[in-house]
C-alpha cells in the first residue's frame, strides 16, 4: 500500500504503473475517465468551502474578494473552480502541491490562510479537532467517488473490483462501514468540543495518572476510560445526577456496593471502580460480538444496563438484522421506549435512545482526546501536565 499526499500524486503513481489501482476517494470526472477506468461509485461527496469562525462568512463565492483560497493538488477541484471563474472572473486560488487537505485545514484553523476547499467527508472526520472551523457552502454539485484503474487490455482485476463492490453494496456491508466510521460524527457540536478541549487542560491532568493505571489494570485503553468519565461527569468529581448516581464515573449506589466502592465521590475509587465495572461488562458481551462492536455494546451496557442491551439484541434478530453489529443495535435501542416493542422483551422499558447518544458522545470525545495526545499537544500549552503517549490511530 502506498500513501500519497493528494489526488494528483495518486493518479500519477497509477499512470506510472507503480500501483494496480487507486482506492482514495477519487471523484469521477469526464476528464479523468479519458485516462482511467473507474469502478461503480460507492459513495457521494461534496466539495465545501471552509473558513474560520472569526472570519466573516461569504454568502456567495463572489463575496470572497481579496481573501485567499488554497487547495490541495486535485484536478477535479481545480476544474470546478475554473468553471466558477468563468462567471466570477475575480475568483483566484492557489494550489499547494505538497499539502494534504488536512494540512490546509490546520492553516485555516491557525488563520494563516482564509479559506480552503475540502470534501464533505474529510470535514466530517476532522471538524471535531478544529472546532473553530465552519462550512460556508458547497462548491458545485455532489460528485460520485470510486476506485480508479489504469487503462489496460487486461481488465480482470477491474472486473473483480466491480464484482466486490457490488457484493458489498447488496449485502449492506458498505453502508455498515459508512455508518461505523461516520455515524457518530453527526452529533458533533462546536461549542461542546471547545469546552472539552479546555477541560483537557484544566481538569484532566489531575486524574490522568489514575485513568492510565486503572486502564492498565483492567485491560482498557486509558483514553477510552477518560472519555467515558467526561461523558459521565465532565471530569467533575462532585457531579451528581437527579437519579442519584455520583462521582467521576457516575456509579449507582447498588453498583458501587457490588464492586466494593464505599465512597463514590472519591476520584481514585470512582475511576478504579468504573474501570473494573466496565471490564466486567466487556467480558459478559457474547463472544460472537467482535472488534469495536464489542466496545460499543459494553459502553451501552454501562449506561443502560447489560440486560436491556441483550433485549435489544433479541429484537434486532427478530427484525432480521445481524444482532452482533452496533450499526443495527443503535437503530433498535430507541424502540425500547415504545410499548409495542418493550412489551416483547424480558426486562421491559428502557431509554435506549439515550444509550445511543451516550456511545456516540464517547466516541467523539475519544477521537478528540486521542488525536490531541498523539500530536503532543501539551508542548504548545505549558500549563498542561498531560503526558504524550505513542499511540495508534483512532480505533473508534
Amino acid at each position: 500500500m502506498s500513501i500519497e499526499p493528494n489526488a494528483r500524486e495518486i493518479l500519477k503513481q497509477l499512470s506510472l504503473h507503480n500501483a494496480h489501482f487507486a482506492a482514495a476517494k477519487l471523484v469521477i470526472t469526464p476528464k479523468r475517465q479519458k485516462h482511467y477506468l473507474f469502478t461503480q461509485a460507492y459513495n457521494e461527496i461534496s466539495a465545501q468551502l471552509v473558513y474560520h469562525s472569526e472570519t466573516r462568512r461569504p454568502r456567495k463565492i463572489k463575496n470572497i474578494g481579496d481573501l485567499s483560497i488554497e487547495i490541495s493538488a486535485d484536478d477535479s477541484l481545480n476544474d470546478e473552480l475554473q468553471k466558477l471563474k468563468e462567471k466570477w472572473s475575480k475568483l483566484s486560488w492557489q494550489i499547494s502541491p505538497d499539502s494534504s487537505p488536512e494540512d490546509l485545514m490546520v492553516l485555516v484553523s491557525e488563520k494563516i490562510i482564509d479559506f480552503t476547499i475540502m470534501s464533505s467527508d474529510e470535514i466530517k472526520l476532522n471538524q471535531q479537532f478544529y472546532p473553530k472551523l465552519r462550512v460556508a457552502y458547497d462548491i458545485g454539485k455532489p460528485k460520485k467517488i470510486a476506485w480508479a484503474f489504469a487503462r489496460s487490455e487486461d481488465t480482470s482485476l477491474y472486473d473483480a473490483a466491480n464484482e466486490f463492490l457490488e457484493q458489498q453494496q447488496q449485502s449492506g456491508e458498505l453502508q455498515r462501514l459508512i455508518d461505523q466510521h461516520f455515524g457518530h460524527i453527526q452529533s458533533f457540536n462546536y461549542v461542546g468540543t471547545q469546552v472539552f478541549q479546555k477541560h483537557m487542560i484544566s481538569r484532566l491532568p489531575a486524574y490522568q495518572a489514575w485513568f492510565e493505571k486503572a486502564g492498565n489494570d483492567n485491560g482498557i485503553e486509558w483514553v477510552l476510560l477518560a472519555a467515558m468519565a467526561y461523558q459521565e461527569s465532565h471530569w467533575n468529581q462532585k457531579a451528581k445526577s437527579p437519579t442519584g448516581v455520583r462521582g467521576l464515573m457516575m456509579l449507582t449506589l447498588g453498583t458501587a456496593r457490588d464492586i466494593g466502592v464505599n465512597n463514590r465521590v472519591e476520584p481514585h475509587q470512582s475511576i478504579f471502580g468504573g474501570a473494573y465495572y466496565y471490564a466486567k461488562l466487556l467480558k459478559k458481551i457474547p463472544e460472537k460480538v467482535t472488534g469495536n462492536d464489542r466496545i460499543f455494546f459494553a459502553l451501552a451496557s454501562y449506561n443502560l444496563g447489560y440486560w436491556h442491551v441483550r433485549d435489544a439484541m433479541k429484537l434486532t434478530k427478530k427484525r432480521g438484522l445481524d444482532e452482533t453489529k452496533w450499526v443495527n443495535i443503535r437503530k433498535v435501542l430507541p424502540l425500547l421506549r415504545k410499548k409495542k416493542w418493550h412489551a416483547q422483551t424480558h426486562y421491559g422499558y428502557a431509554r435506549g435512545d439515550e444509550a445511543v447518544k451516550y456511545v456516540e458522545n464517547i466516541r467523539l470525545y475519544y477521537d478528540v482526546l486521542k488525536w490531541e495526545v498523539s500530536r503532543n499537544w501539551q508542548e504548545n500549552r505549558p500549563k498542561s501536565k498531560i503526558k504524550a503517549l505513542s499511540i495508534t490511530p483512532s480505533a473508534l
